[in-house]
């Protein structure tokens, strides 16, 4: 059955979207420090999106998803929807492949990212998140139009697969890990890296990470029932997504062994060790996993522990003002 129909996506996905993407997306390299395991007793691997083109391990799923697109699927476009990295992961996809695409973008996301996505040729259609428009209805009704093929960011199983890459490049390169932490917004990173994960770690632990004010994973996965919440204020732009989605939630329950929240001051502090120490420029939402790690609610010392750094896209000015 064709994986769009059962949305399902297994490591087969995973394994088929790694071939797709190889020689178009970098494979990023990873990090470690001597320092950042002395604070946190582990042996810590980052596994450094923050290089991937586009600046975010968006660009994975993005071309994944667009390179199957039929002939005519691709010549009437695609339209995305999301606050900045998805939005330049697509607009980036399409130009490499040929194809033309429309990106609804929260009036309020960062102007660093709204720049970048028209830089890649992709036209820009505005909304605005805090009258309450719902950017899903907006970006459907937009693509049905259009008679163009609607990307979601998270929620769409070549986009689960594609995003799965990174955790298989990782391992393939660490070798086993004991834990495995993973920025959580719409659970399309976590989904198809826990996915990758357990396939080539087996006995791994998967732990999400989301933004305290953002919470909605960590209590779906608490109560086994989806909840959601509504524009919740945090520097995690990224993650500030209303639910897990129809696929996600149940491959999060499946294969995530636990979610955890963080702060926004653990955020900055998250961010300001891996910019001062490790000489990496990572973004709030990238730095979730690494603050979960030096938050110590769960014991990994002794353990060999994973890190997505899942991207790079910081407005600079910004960051000053947080780190001030």
């Amino acid at each position: 059955m064709d994986d769009l129909a059962s949305g399902l996506v297994g490591w087969a996905d995973v394994d088929a979207a790694a071939e797709r993407i190889a020689g178009v997306a970098h494979r990023t390299p990873v990090a470690t420090s001597g320092t950042f395991d002395s604070l946190t007793g582990t042996r810590a691997f980052f596994k450094c999106e923050n290089f991937q083109r586009m600046g975010a391990f968006k660009f994975r799923g993005a071309y994944n998803a667009l390179s199957r697109l039929s002939p005519d699927q691709a010549r009437r476009g695609v339209v995305a929807f999301s606050s900045g990295n998805h939005a330049q992961a697509v607009a980036l996809a399409g130009r490499l492949l040929g194809i033309p695409a429309a990106i609804v973008m929260p009036a309020d996301a960062p102007e660093v990212k709204m720049d970048a996505t028209r830089g890649y040729g992709a036209e820009v259609v505005l909304y605005d998140r805090a009258a309450g428009e719902d950017r899903e209805a907006f970006a459907a009704r937009l693509a049905t139009e259009r008679g163009a093929t609607l990307i979601p960011p998270f929620d769409h199983p070549h986009v689960i697969a594609g995003q799965g890459t990174a955790a298989k490049e990782l391992i393939e390169e660490t070798g086993p890990l004991d834990w495995l932490f993973v920025c959580c917004g719409g659970g399309g990173l976590l989904s198809g890296c826990a996915v990758a994960a357990r396939h080539l770690s087996p006995g791994v632990k998967v732990v999400g990470v989301e933004p305290a004010a953002g919470d909605d994973a960590t209590r779906s996965f608490r109560t086994r029932s989806l909840q959601r919440v509504d524009n919740p204020v945090t520097i995690a732009d990224g993650a500030r997504t209303q639910s897990l989605g129809r696929i996600t939630f149940p491959m999060v329950l499946e294969h995530v062994h636990d979610m955890l929240t963080v702060t926004d001051e653990e955020i900055v502090e998250a961010m300001r060790f891996l910019w001062e120490r490790m000489k990496l420029v990572v973004e709030p939402t990238g730095a979730l996993a690494t603050a979960g790690v030096l938050s110590g609610r769960l014991d990994t010392r002794g353990a060999r522990v994973g890190v997505i750094l899942s991207g790079g896209n910081v407005d600079l000015r910004a960051a000053a003002r947080l780190f001030a």
